[in-house]
């Protein structure tokens, strides 16, 4: 449909009837007639002839929308590696220019964060490897561990650095505004819960109960319980969480990251196991990925080979995925570990 308006459009501008235009193409009138109503599109063969007759590229006849134009934006961020400077600038500027109209002010926001989010991960990436070479040649140099380190995630022991202070600030003021926002209330219960702010975690832990009866009240109580180093009430509410049957994947997901915390891998492994039979289609990679880690934690190659090759099944069957980064990096995995 989209199509066949752009044609119609280049058509008008130029002051073409069908006829004129069919006659260029040596094809009928009714043929074109067709392409403008949406009934059919021209041949693939005929597309390089149309953008050339118009002056146009041949993104140009496709007249995608724009909510078809920021979904290929995105499907473009998640299926490259670093994007070079022109790229990115180029999708920036275009999502700026989406953000212009309310009505898509909000996706292009979240596509910008995500850009800007892909670009960070994939710099950090290089950063890690640049970290490991400088620490290697300097022969463990301070600063060139300390770059890796930061590189890499590690945990930062200085607390004026490690604290969430801001965010918590963010959300708590966000969540006040938004009290049925169960997603945002989480994300302020675990960083609340990361700093120890518990007294505060256990208030919104009650605002989150109000507007949650799943299993996520059991699990905050939980983790704040452990967090406070109150055994017997921890323990006790986890035997609680693990009998809460007929959650959602995330349930058993959830149990099996506790019990990886807890080294408890045997058991961590079985509630990730559940986790994916409990996924629809299409299922994530996450469970085969965490049971692959564990599996290089304990040093057992042949375990982690498996669960890498069942990410791979994953990618393949659950998403289409055959090539790119995301199987690259389990491929070399693999690869490391044979």
């Amino acid at each position: 449909m989209e199509m066949g308006k752009e044609i119609r459009r280049l058509r008008t501008d130029r002051g073409l009837t069908q006829e004129a235009l069919a006659a260029a193409l040596n094809v009928t009138a009714q043929t074109v007639s067709k392409w403008e109503c949406g009934n059919s599109i021209p041949d693939v063969q005929l597309l390089p002839e149309l953008a050339v007759f118009f002056g146009v590229t041949i993104d140009r006849l496709f007249a995608m929308s724009s909510q078809q134009q920021m979904e290929r934006i995105e499907n473009r961020i998640y299926d490259c590696g670093l994007l070079d400077k022109a790229e990115e600038r180029q999708i920036e500027q275009q999502l700026r220019a989406f953000a212009e109209d309310p009505a898509l002010e909000g996706r292009a926001q979240l596509l910008l964060a995500i850009l800007y989010n892909h670009q960070a991960d994939q710099y950090r990436q290089l950063a890690v490897e640049c970290g490991k070479e400088a620490v290697e040649k300097t022969g463990g140099d301070r600063g060139a561990v300390s770059e890796l380190a930061n590189a890499w995630g590690s945990y930062i022991p200085d607390w004026n650095v490690r604290n969430h202070h801001a965010l918590i600030g963010w959300f708590s003021d966000f969540c006040r505004r938004n009290p049925e926002n169960r997603a945002a209330i989480m994300w302020l219960l675990d960083n609340l819960i990361d700093d120890r702010r518990l007294d505060e975690a256990r208030a919104w832990m009650e605002k989150l109960a109000a507007i949650d009866g799943s299993y996520r009240t059991t699990l905050y109580r939980y983790l704040i319980a452990a967090a406070e180093g109150k055994s017997e009430e921890s323990e006790e509410l986890l035997r609680r969480l693990e009998e809460m049957d007929g959650q959602d994947f995330g349930w058993a997901l959830t149990l099996g990251d506790i019990h990886t915390l807890r080294q408890e891998y045997d058991e961590a492994i079985i509630w990730y196991r559940r986790g994916q039979e409990l996924q629809p289609s299409p299922k994530y990679i996450d469970s085969a990925m965490s049971i692959a880690h564990i599996c290089e934690i304990r040093d057992d190659k042949t375990g982690a080979v498996a669960a890498y090759r069942e990410v791979l099944r994953l990618l393949k069957e659950e998403w289409g995925i055959i090539s790119g980064p995301d199987r690259e990096n389990v491929e070399q995995a693999i690869h490391k570990l044979l």
